[in-house]
């Protein structure tokens, strides 16, 4: 057994026991004042000696019930009505072509982005492919794993270079197969068209997507006149130009051939590389799918049961209530006038409208809770984090700004960690105070990890903002640090001084010149295996 509040555990019996005393004094006191009538109503006053052992218990059955009590499990009905959707990226070196701005693979990973906004709530897959197809994420509801593997998305993932289509055509449909419960089935592949392997097999594989009843959605990317693929460095700075095994410059080309033949084969879609909305043309096809609703069964563990002790202790009282029709019909319309004891354990009003995909009044429901001082914490949190994920970023910011002065650390933690997420998220968009909301993230994650230093996820996003944060202002006067050998970092300023920009300036140099000469060496070690036609762009 399981309970929600243990704290009221132990206090149960402590408001039974007091509850009767305090009747066990008011008959003492009431058979007095009888007595001193007369002695006949002496009598009828003694009557009823149970009634303070009646009202503890009853008591104590209420407090147990309202500490939440959970055991047990039941079968519940479900219904979903989610899509399956796999998003496959192409990342071979033909990506990092130019001739759609930033780049090609920049585009995809901008406009699969976009998808995962309008398709919160489906349950979504992504691939990575160049030579070879990778899952990245598995299907899944959780479209922030998604977009943390976007984020994450290069050319030197891929341990085999080269582009092939079939492989990941096929894993794509072993995929969304796997799946038994959701919508319609719908792979989405952002590729320039260069593939080397056979147009049989990349015909083959889209049929059999088309037989397994997946709507394709080819999505191309590129120019179609030749370009020159850059190679840049860590900074952005252009190294060298892709070079063949001969030495010559490799040039790359959208194939829209092969596009189309893949749209074809599969009775898909094709969105041109010249289409100004691509994440736009994408999701009306999405949204037109079939989302019939697929009904199934699931086991819920520790069902609610404080509705036993709160019938419990309405028995006692009715119980005692036919014995004595007084005083103690006047204790059980008391007990009819207070709050469900049960009513703790009840779906808030917000988590039912979210559950009905209903964000804004969801959203609306939390704060109206909270106002009401019903678990208002808990409300502003939950609110605050829904605001998040639909990109309200101010209502967020006011929710999670009220959770963050919680009693309860980890409830505080939480919402610290959503504020410094909201300002991360809210930095990549608004550019004007990209500066500003990013030092405000910094702030919100280190209060968090005051709370729990061993949070790896505080840690690595305070370490990503760090990393992009500029070299903060000082009042103080550039003092010139001496350069360390060997390329180290700059010494650390004296203890209770303020760091001038110029140091700031210098170790972050520094920082990132021995980051970069770790990552190089690396992959100079890694060895990318050639594809079967020797070609690795």
């Amino acid at each position: 057994m399981n309970f929600d509040t243990p704290l009221l555990v132990p206090i149960a019996p402590a408001v039974g026991l007091v509850l009767g005393l305090v009747a066990w004094f008011a008959r003492r006191r009431r058979v007095r004042a009888a007595e001193g009538w007369s002695p006949a109503l002496g009598r009828a006053a003694r009557a009823g000696r149970a009634a303070p052992v009646v009202l503890a218990l009853a008591a104590a059955a209420v407090a147990l019930g309202a500490a939440g009590p959970r055991w047990g499990r039941t079968d519940m009905e479900t219904e979903t009505r989610a899509l399956n959707v796999v998003f496959a990226i192409d990342v071979s070196r033909s990506m990092l072509a130019e001739d759609a701005a930033p780049s090609r693979l920049a585009r995809a990973i901008r406009e699969t982005r976009r998808l995962l906004q309008d398709a919160r709530g489906d349950r979504m897959a992504l691939i990575g492919f160049a030579g070879r197809s990778y899952i990245l994420t598995p299907l899944t509801l959780d479209d922030g794993a998604v977009e943390l593997q976007l984020d994450a998305l290069d050319p030197d993932i891929a341990s085999e270079g080269g582009t092939e289509l079939a492989p990941v055509l096929r894993q794509g449909r072993e995929l969304l197969e796997a799946v038994s419960e959701g919508g319609a089935r719908a792979m989405v592949i952002f590729t320039d068209g260069e593939g080397h392997d056979t147009t049989a097999a990349v015909r083959e594989a889209a049929g059999a997507l088309k037989e397994a009843g997946v709507t394709l959605i080819v999505v191309g990317e590129g120019g179609a006149a030749p370009v020159r693929i850059p190679i840049r460095d860590e900074a952005g700075a252009l190294i060298e130009y892709k070079q063949d095994g001969s030495g010559h410059d490799v040039f790359t080309a959208r194939d829209d051939a092969r596009l189309r033949m893949v749209a074809d084969a599969a009775q898909g879609i094709l969105v041109p590389a010249d289409f100004p909305d691509q994440a736009g043309a994408v999701w009306k096809t999405l949204a037109a799918l079939d989302r019939d609703p697929v009904r199934g069964r699931r086991t819920e563990d520790l069902v609610p049961r404080a509705w036993i002790f709160a019938l419990g202790g309405f028995v006692l009282l009715l119980l005692q209530g036919a014995a004595r029709r007084r005083a103690a019909l006047v204790a059980i319309a008391g007990f009819l006038l207070l709050p469900d004891p049960a009513e703790a354990q009840r779906p808030a009003g917000g988590m039912t409208r979210l559950r009905a995909r209903d964000t804004s009044s969801a959203i609306a429901e939390f704060a109206r809770a909270a106002r009401r001082g019903r678990g208002a914490d808990t409300a502003w949190y939950n609110g605050g984090s829904i605001a998040l994920r639909a990109g309200q970023f101010d209502v967020a910011r006011e929710a999670l700004g009220a959770a963050s002065g919680s009693f309860d650390p980890t409830l505080r933690f939480q919402a610290l960690y959503n504020l410094g997420l909201a300002a991360l998220t809210e930095s990549r968009r608004d550019t004007t105070r990209r500066d500003a909301l990013r030092r405000e993230a910094a702030d919100r994650f280190r209060d968090a990890l005051l709370l729990d230093p061993g949070s790896a996820a505080a840690k690595w996003n305070l370490e990503l903002v760090s990393r992009r944060e500029p070299p903060p202002p000082s009042s103080s006067r550039p003092q010139q640090q001496p350069r360390p050998r060997g390329g180290g970092a700059a010494p650390p300023p004296p203890s209770g001084g303020s760091m001038s920009p110029a140091e700031a300036e210098q170790i972050l140099r520094s920082v990132e010149r021995a980051e970069r000469t770790v990552r190089t060496d690396q992959l100079k070690r890694r060895r990318v295996a050639k594809s079967a036609t020797d070609k690795d762009w």
